[in-house]
């Protein structure tokens, strides 16, 4: 029995007890990982087993299809899956949130040695860090270089839309002065060390894999970008939600009490040891700790940068599933042409994102829960001082580069 965990007869049915889920190779597969060996699923009565995907599409596939019984997924995975964004459309839902923050955008060394030679060189976790890469994309387009090519883990993926708002910033139009590419997180730093792509947005360790490497530098973390941004949830079909309703809370409990056990001092590193471990992230502890640990390392002659908050697991109310963060991702799609914004789309948020099944978790945990599913997003959320009031939604103002602050057109 773990000390944190609630007794371990459960408080309402199970459906179902031995349950399957799926994880891709990220430090934020941690609360599933620490759920299995901390004993956090078998004290809500479940018998937990996990299996590593390499790619995200593979993770909605499986889950879609009833080959897992839910999974690490995006947080904006299931919003684009029950939309039929990208082609495929089933109905899923998630009532947990897996943590906050855990990305970074890291660019290649060449490329930021010749960001450095510009008058605005790199300066990780500056106002806006992609204004010397502009300058060098005005460069290569009156040479006729071709467009740089970055990846993003998938199609309006967490990743792409931070990548997005981060070039569109510096006035970089990412649909016209940059290629983005899918690449899954494990190829990333094999990617960029055979010069498929000049830089990625995707989370821990392969930051910190590229930076040992010598091959990349951190630009800036997504804690920077948005400060306690939601980043991984707990997927699973609507159909299996409404199967396995006592099944799903305690999963979604055995998951809050998984995180409280992460964001405890002192368990950090041995949560390293656990990820290390091949059927889950399956690298050195020491490229783990990094980012875990609070002392992330943006270059390889750098002196580590102090981020506690690189990955959130319970704090900050990180397990709760704000129905307005999964709307600020809306409209970055919407911002880019990937989806509409009708007032059907906006509805459907409410049958993706259960913040009525998290209560139902927290209220068996003996937890408090919000009084309203909305947060609001101040001016210091965001790297470039813009402020998300989900009660006032202004598509207007969401501005696209200016079509004339580089030369690609």
């Amino acid at each position: 029995m773990n000390a944190l965990a609630a007794p371990a007869t459960p408080k309402t049915k199970l459906e179902k007890r031995d349950l399957t889920l799926g994880l891709v190779p990220l430090n934020d597969c941690a609360p599933i990982a620490v759920g299995v060996e901390k004993g956090f699923f078998a004290d809500q009565g479940l018998n937990v087993t996990t299996t590593r995907e390499g790619s995200w599409a593979g993770i909605r596939d499986q889950v879609a299809f009833g080959l897992l019984d839910g999974a690490q997924m995006l947080a904006t995975m299931p919003i684009c899956t029950t939309l039929g964004l990208g082609g495929f459309q089933c109905d899923m839902t998630y009532g947990v949130t897996l943590g906050l923050n855990g990305n970074a955008i890291t660019l290649a060394s060449w490329l930021c040695d010749e960001i450095d030679a510009t008058a605005r060189p790199l300066q990780p976790h500056g106002k806006n860090t992609a204004d010397g890469l502009a300058d060098v994309i005005r460069r290569r387009a009156s040479r006729g270089e071709a467009p740089l090519r970055l990846g993003a883990v998938f199609p309006m993926s967490t990743h792409e839309l931070e990548l997005r708002y981060w070039l569109a910033a510096a006035g970089i139009d990412p649909a016209r002065d940059v290629e983005i590419v899918v690449v899954p997180p494990p190829r990333m730093v094999e990617a960029l060390r055979a010069g498929e792509l000049a830089g990625f947005c995707v989370g821990e360790p392969w930051n910190s894999l590229a930076v040992a490497e010598g091959l990349g530098r951190v630009a800036i973390t997504k804690h920077a970008l948005w400060t306690n941004g939601p980043e991984k949830v707990l997927g699973v079909t609507a159909a299996w939600a409404d199967q396995h309703p006592g099944t799903h809370v305690a999963l979604i409990a055995a998951l809050i009490e998984a995180g409280r056990w992460l964001d405890q001092p002192g368990n950090r590193a041995e949560a390293c040891e656990i990820l290390s471990l091949p059927q889950y992230v399956g690298v050195e502890p020491s490229l783990i700790r990094s980012a875990m640990t609070g002392s992330f390392r943006t270059a390889a002659d750098a002196d580590p940068v102090v981020t506690p908050d690189f990955h959130v697991f319970h704090r900050h109310d990180a397990n709760v599933p704000w129905r307005s963060q999964a709307l600020w991702w809306l409209t970055q799609m919407h911002r880019w042409g990937q989806v509409e914004m009708p007032y059907e789309a906006q509805l459907a948020l409410s049958r993706i994102v259960r913040d009525d099944l998290f209560a139902q978790a927290a209220d068996r945990l003996g937890l408090p829960t919000p009084d309203a599913p909305d947060k609001l997003e101040d001016t210091e959320a965001f790297f470039d001082g813009r402020r998300f009031d989900p009660a006032v939604i202004d598509l207007n103002d969401l501005p696209n580069p200016n079509p004339q602050a580089l030369t690609r057109h």
